[in-house]
């Protein structure tokens, strides 16, 4: 079942759905990883890594390490959260 590409891409669509509903960023790293997983899959760049014995566990280290890096180029990209705060030393009121 997690060796089929339509798995993944179901995956990445719910993780970038999710990251919409509750804007962290970290979840698009996450849907950016099963996004490549599943076009690996479906070009049949992975195919051969998820015929082995060991096919499911090799796709899961291949997302992670994906998702690791779409993670850190997106930071790196938008920024660290949170940012500086911006303080008023005047009201408009006064």
């Amino acid at each position: 079942m997690f060796t089929a590409w339509w798995v993944w891409a179901l995956a990445g669509l719910v993780l970038a759905i999710l990251e919409v509903v509750a804007p962290t960023y970290i979840l698009l790293g996450f849907a950016i990883g099963a996004g490549i997983v599943s076009l690996g899959l479906l070009t049949g760049l992975l195919g051969g890594m998820a015929a082995t014995a060991y096919g499911v566990a090799w796709l899961i280290v291949t997302f992670a390490i994906l998702s690791l890096i779409a993670w850190l180029v997106l930071r790196a990209v938008f920024g660290k959260p949170g940012g500086t705060v911006q303080t008023f030393e005047k009201d408009i009121n006064d």
